[in-house]
């Protein structure tokens, strides 16, 4: 997956500037972001602060870990089933 150009508390405070009265076509442009990529930060960090997007992207971290373990346990788990179901 491609990384942003911007952290989450340079999105935010893009997003703030955005309601404190700027036209979202200002926005854009002083940041150099298309409006569909505001709209998609919108989406994602609307009503969010800087410490809720650390804690946000903390829990997709050790979300996307878990589910490699688990993947991981899973293959092991069919390899010993196929194993186990051959005849010697």
């Amino acid at each position: 997956m491609k990384r942003s150009r911007f952290t989450e508390e340079q999105i935010i405070g893009m997003l703030k500037e955005q309601e404190a009265g700027l036209s979202t076509a200002e926005v854009c442009r002083k940041h150099g972001v298309s409006q569909a990529t505001f709209y998609k930060y919108k989406a994602r960090f609307g009503g969010l602060e800087v410490s809720d997007a650390r804690r946000l992207r903390a829990l997709e971290d050790e979300n996307a870990k878990l589910k490699k373990l688990l993947a991981e346990q899973m293959l092991d788990n069919a390899i010993l089933r196929d194993v186990a179901a051959k005849k010697w």
